[in-house]
C-alpha cells in the first residue's frame, strides 16, 4: 500500500513568489526531489508530495520554509544548504513538521558579507557560541564540517566590531622540506599556496578589494608556524589550520603567543595527518592534555556535519558502508 501523498498550498496564489521558489524550469523542486527520494507536482500554490512518510514530511518543511523566504530568487546554493540543514539527524524537522524556521536554535550573528551565514547543524552552532565565549577553541573533524570557514567568520566578525586589530593566519609547512623551498618567491609567497581555503574564506566574506586592502595595511598577516616564536599578539584573532600536521612542540609554542585581547582557533582533521609515522600529532596530544582546561574549549564534528553539496554526504555514507 502507497503512503498518503502529503499536499500543501499557499493561497493566495502569488506567480512570482512561486516561481522564486520552484527555481527556473522547477530546478530548485528536482533539487529537493533528488536529495530526498520523493516526486513533488505543483498546479498553481497547490503542491503534492509522493515518497516515504518521513522524506515526504521533511520535503514539505522544507518547501514550507523555502516559501517563506521566496520573496526574492532562490538560488541553487540556497536550496542546497536548507537540504544539508534538514537532512542533519538533529534537525526540528525530523521530530515535527509543525516546528518553523524561527524555532531552530538560535545561532550567534556574524557581521560578514555573507548575510545568510549560519550554523547549519547543532555542532556548528556550539562551535559558533565557543569562539565567541572562549580564548582558545579547537575544531576537529573531517574536510567539509566547516571548521575553518567559521573560524574565518568569526575573525572577520570581530574585525568588523572592532574586537580585534588583526587577523593572523597560520599553518604549518609539513609540506616544505625541498618542495616548498623550490617555489619562487620570499616565505609568505612559498606559504601562500598551503593557505588558499583561508583566503578564499576571506575573499567571500569580505570580498576581495577589501581583503586585499587589509592585507596592504597588515590588518590580515600570513604566519607561517615556524615564525611564530618570540612573538605575542594582543588584540587579534589567531587561525592555526591543519593543526593535525604539528608537532607537540609546534602547537605548545603557538598557544603560548595568545596575548591580550586575542582569540584563537585551532583546526585539523586527525584522520588526515601527514607527520613522518614516528612522530606524534600536537593536535592529538593538545585534545588529551587541554580537554579539561577552564578556557579551552574543544568542538569535535562528525560527517553529519559535512556542509557541501547534499550528494557529498551521501558519497561518504556510501563509502562508510562499504569500508565495514
Amino acid at each position: 500500500m502507497n503512503p498518503k501523498p502529503v499536499e500543501i498550498s499557499f493561497p493566495p496564489d502569488d506567480n512570482q513568489r512561486l516561481a522564486n521558489l520552484c527555481g527556473v524550469l522547477d530546478e530548485n523542486l528536482m533539487q529537493i526531489e533528488s536529495t530526498l527520494d520523493v516526486s513533488i507536482t505543483r498546479r498553481g500554490e497547490h503542491f503534492n508530495i509522493r515518497g516515504k512518510v518521513a522524506q515526504t514530511r521533511l520535503a514539505a518543511w522544507l518547501i514550507q520554509n523555502f516559501y517563506r523566504q521566496a520573496n526574492h530568487n532562490l538560488s541553487i546554493e540556497q536550496i542546497q544548504l536548507g537540504l544539508i540543514e534538514v537532512m542533519n539527524p538533529h534537525h526540528p524537522a525530523k521530530q515535527t513538521a509543525s516546528v518553523s524556521v524561527e524555532q531552530r536554535v538560535p545561532t550567534p550573528a556574524l557581521i560578514t558579507r555573507r548575510s545568510d551565514l549560519h550554523g547549519r547543524t547543532p555542532r556548528q552552532v556550539q562551535y559558533l557560541k565557543q569562539i565567541q565565549e572562549h580564548d582558545i577553541t579547537f575544531s576537529i573533524g573531517p574536510a567539509g564540517t566547516g571548521k575553518t570557514y567559521l573560524a574565518v567568520a568569526s575573525a572577520v566578525d570581530a574585525l568588523e566590531r572592532d574586537t580585534i586589530e588583526r587577523i593572523v593566519l597560520v599553518r604549518p609547512a609539513v609540506e616544505a622540506g625541498e618542495r616548498l623551498g623550490f617555489l619562487p618567491g620570499d616565505m609568505a609567497q612559498k606559504v601562500d599556496p598551503y593557505l588558499r581555503p583561508l583566503y578564499d574564506a576571506l575573499y567571500d566574506l569580505m570580498g576581495f578589494d577589501k581583503t586585499s586592502k587589509q592585507f596592504e595595511r597588515s590588518t590580515i598577516e600570513v604566519a607561517p608556524l615556524a615564525f611564530m616564536r618570540g612573538r605575542t599578539l594582543n588584540k587579534s584573532f589567531i587561525i592555526l589550520d591543519e593543526a593535525q600536521n604539528t608537532t607537540p612542540e609546534q602547537i605548545k609554542m603557538f598557544l603560548t603567543r595568545i596575548g591580550f585581547g586575542s582569540k584563537a582557533v585551532v583546526t585539523g582533521d586527525v584522520t588526515q595527518i601527514d607527520l613522518p609515522k614516528s612522530q606524534k600529532s600536537g593536535l592529538v596530544e593538545a585534545k588529551q592534555v587541554l580537554e579539561k582546561v577552564r578556557g579551552v574549549a574543544f568542538t569535535n564534528f562528525e560527517a553529519e556535519d559535512v556542509v557541501r553539496h547534499p550528494l557529498v554526504q551521501r558519497i561518504v555514507n556510501a563509502y562508510e558502508k562499504y569500508e565495514k
